[in-house]
């Protein structure tokens, strides 16, 4: 498996409501020289957590012990800008395992459902309702169902559901990225190949 599969979490979550957040302020260039998916979560949006002399912003979310989680909960239009899929490596290596928004950059979902993060996109009603309940409570919880697909905030029990390929939620049950999906199928591919 390339990570984790991905069935029901359920989690406080850390609220960042910031719209147009891009890929560029999540893993700033000057961070992507690895190859590896490994590291990058301590540079998360490095230039929002840390002041030119590395010590932490007080005042950034990141660095506010009352909110943690595995789910980060985002503006509209998150994940914009270049293509770079180390933003969603460094979110992955941070320790989220969903985001939410009400909108998302197509090529950032993609990259976070091929390294094992769920993007759930909600309506901006819905979005304001979770935002609404983790200024509450900082530790209200999420529920994100895979299966359902459904995202619950636990608190108020108010629910929605949300879309996802079906190929790529095979994938994130299963801990797939695209190379397990076709080891997963060798005896099928053989088979097929012996019958040409």
């Amino acid at each position: 498996m390339a990570y984790d599969s991905f069935k029901v979490l359920r989690s406080s979550a850390v609220p960042l409501p910031i719209e147009n957040v891009d890929t560029d302020q999540i893993i700033p260039a000057r961070f992507l020289k690895a190859t590896e998916r490994k590291g990058f979560g301590d540079n998360l949006f490095r230039d929002w957590r840390y002041d030119k002399n590395d010590q932490a912003k007080s005042d950034f979310i990141l660095n506010n012990p009352t909110y943690s989680g595995k789910i980060l909960v985002g503006g509209k239009n998150f994940g914009s800008g270049s293509s770079r899929e180390h933003a969603a490596w460094a979110i992955y290596d941070y320790g989220f395992r969903c985001v939410v928004s009400s909108f998302f950059a197509d090529i950032f979902r993609g990259n976070s459902i091929n390294v094992g993060i769920l993007p759930v996109q909600v309506s901006p009603e819905f979005l304001h309702q979770i935002f609404t309940a983790m200024e509450k409570d900082p530790k209200a919880e999420l529920e994100i169902s895979l299966p359902e697909q459904t995202i619950t905030i636990v608190s108020t029990g108010a629910s929605e559901s949300f879309e996802i390929n079906g190929y790529k939620k095979n994938n994130l049950l299963n801990g797939f990225d695209d190379i397990d999906y076709l080891q997963a199928m060798k005896g099928e591919i053989a088979t097929f190949a012996l019958n040409r």
